[in-house]
This record gives structure tokens, C-alpha cells and sequence, in this order.
């Protein structure tokens, strides 16, 4: 009886999420060109791969993708998520299971201001709210995720 009334619990917290995610219109021109995004970051690979590093089971056996930006990207303040703004990268991961064979790979998006990454969404230690945002992330830059 527990378990049901967890797993009604977190149906409807991702329900209540939903909603609240759809509730926010696009921001305008003028919302994201009020932040200061800070110089275009060059070393923006170098960055991405120093963070996962500590992350993943076996860096030397993940496929890192650089798939867009890095591109000025703003995430709007939800209930869910804070406002996030600065130079955003798509990321796709593919990680090698156990067995030897890669799992396909999943997309995480890297906001960089002043040379160091200020937020991350998707990845292992995200929950399912950081991966839609992610995934969201990756298709405003230009890389749409699809599931394979």
C-alpha cells in the first residue's frame, strides 16, 4: 500500500510538473537580450569534458558528441527549473553497459558564462524533468533529440 501511494505521489508531482511547464509562453527578444552572456567560450569542449569526467563509470569508454553552440540559449524560471541563461552546448552521451555494447546515446545541454559551466540539464544524476529540458535544450539549439 506504501509503494502505491509513493508511485501516486510522483504521478502527480510529473503531472502537476507538466502543467506547469506548459503554463510559460517563449520569451521574447527582449527578455534574453537583458542578461550579459559573457564572451563566446572557446574552450567550451575542454569545459564539458572536464565536468563529466568525474561523472561517468568509464570516461575512456563514453562517446561524447558535440552536436551544437555553442549558441546564446535562455531557459525561462519555472516552478520546476530556475531561470538559466549564457552560452549553450547539446551534448550527446553514449556509455558503454557492462556487457561491452553502448546503451544509445542521451542529450545533456551545458550553460557556460565566463569560461565555467553554471548549469546542467539531462545526464545521470538529473532526474526525468532534466532530461525533457534537455532535450528542449538540444532542438532551441538546433539538434532535435528523438528517442530512438
Amino acid at each position: 500500500m506504501r509503494r502505491v501511494r509513493k508511485t501516486l505521489a510522483v504521478l502527480g508531482v510529473g503531472a502537476a510538473a507538466a502543467l506547469a511547464c506548459g503554463c510559460k509562453s517563449p520569451p521574447t527578444q527582449e527578455e534574453m537580450a537583458a542578461y550579459d552572456y559573457g564572451p563566446r567560450p572557446e574552450n567550451y569542449e575542454q569545459l564539458v569534458r572536464d565536468y563529466l569526467k568525474p561523472k561517468l563509470a568509464d570516461p575512456g569508454d563514453v562517446i561524447v558528441e558535440f552536436k551544437a553552440g555553442p549558441k546564446q540559449l535562455y531557459q525561462q524560471d519555472t516552478a520546476l527549473r530556475p531561470l538559466q541563461y549564457g552560452w549553450g552546448v547539446c551534448v550527446w552521451i553514449d556509455e558503454k553497459k557492462k556487457s561491452g555494447s553502448y546503451e544509445g546515446p542521451y542529450p545533456m545541454v551545458f550553460f557556460i558564462r565566463e569560461g565555467k559551466i553554471v548549469a546542467v540539464n539531462g545526464g545521470g544524476d538529473d532526474n526525468v524533468i532534466g532530461w525533457r529540458y534537455a532535450r528542449a535544450g538540444c532542438n532551441e539549439l538546433g539538434v532535435p533529440f528523438v528517442t530512438p
